[in-house]
């Protein structure tokens, strides 16, 4: 058996007669500076050659429907495998999008919930995350949620009138910083470090209401709301970019502490096979995954099942399990 990929003079671009041998079974990196070759080495010779060859084995009828490989300018090839090209593209989707749906993994596990899980809850959309009755509430089947940083977001060593909250929109002199100067709740000079727990909860986490005496200054038709909620619903919630940096600096993700990172809510986890929900199997490697499914010996969801096995071996065999 040859272990070795042999090519003689390649030429293609930037290659100047370049001889190289490929060992087989193993990892290879080829690296280089910009425009050394690398890429025209590894994709304009070696890969469009093993393609262009697998191509001459369909028929002609079938070679009409195959992208076209140019014959690379090479001496010789010995020992070519098939080879397999993977591009550098991101796959598409959003921040819903995991190796479960993109591979179609999670869609197979929601039917075989929806079909022989106990109690039955409902059909395969239930399971879903990105359905409203199957996300977790807290983090809208996310998985993730974002967390204040407290000491970025205030100096405490400062008072509100010294510019205490660490955030552009409420600097002093800004109309912003009234809401929480002329709310009639807070000793505008006193140091953050010098309030109360119940001061500090109602600056930072007060959800809203009408404040009962504030100052002549405060909007008649406003209302008062802590900084954080303030700063999710005008900043985060709107997608404003404008202060993006600033709230990656007080924020940071967390896993969903309601879920623990499974993206659905309760009813879903409720739902079990043989003692296991589908948030505990999204949790599993792939490898436990597949020893799970390989137990579950039900003729109704056999198909299913047998659909999850492939899918789950393939990705066993190129290392992703």
């Amino acid at each position: 058996m040859n272990t070795t990929i042999s090519i003689k003079g390649a030429q293609n671009n930037n290659l100047k007669n370049i001889s190289v041998e490929i060992p087989k079974g193993k990892i290879t990196v080829v690296v280089g500076v910009s425009g050394s070759g690398k890429s025209s080495l590894v994709f304009d010779t070696l890969a469009a050659e093993s393609q262009r060859l697998l191509n001459d084995t369909y028929s002609s009828y079938v070679q009409q429907m195959l992208p076209h490989y140019e014959k690379p300018l090479v001496e010789r090839i010995d020992h070519l495998p098939v080879s397999i090209v993977i591009d550098q593209k991101k796959i598409g989707g959003n921040i819903r999008s995991t190796v479960g749906t993109v591979s179609d993994i999670y869609t197979g596990l929601r039917l075989l919930f929806s079909r022989i899980a106990t109690p039955f809850i409902g059909y395969s959309m239930v399971y879903s995350f990105n359905h409203p009755q199957g996300m977790c509430e807290v983090c809208q089947g996310v998985g993730e949620t974002t967390e204040f940083i407290i000491d970025a977001l205030i100096d405490k060593e400062r008072s509100l009138n010294q510019g205490a909250i660490c955030f552009p929109t409420f600097q002093p002199g800004g109309w912003r910083l009234t809401r929480y100067t002329e709310s009639g709740y807070f000793d505008n000079d006193k140091p953050l470090k010098e309030f109360t727990t119940e001061e500090m909860a109602l600056l930072l986490y007060d959800e809203g209401h009408k404040p009962a005496h504030p100052t002549q200054k405060f909007p008649k038709t406003g209302e008062y709301v802590g900084v954080i909620p303030r700063i999710r619903k005008t900043v985060m919630e709107k997608g404003n970019r404008t202060y993006q940096d600033d709230i990656q600096r007080v924020t940071k993700t967390i896993e969903c502490t309601d879920c623990c990172g499974t993206r659905v809510n309760s009813l879903v986890c409720s739902a079990k096979i043989d003692g296991y929900s589908i948030g505990d199997c999204v949790r599993m490697s792939a490898s436990e995954l597949l020893c799970f499914l390989a137990t579950i010996q039900r003729p109704e969801v056999e198909i299913v099942i047998s659909d999850l096995l492939d899918r789950l071996e393939s990705m066993e065999a190129v290392g992703l399990g």
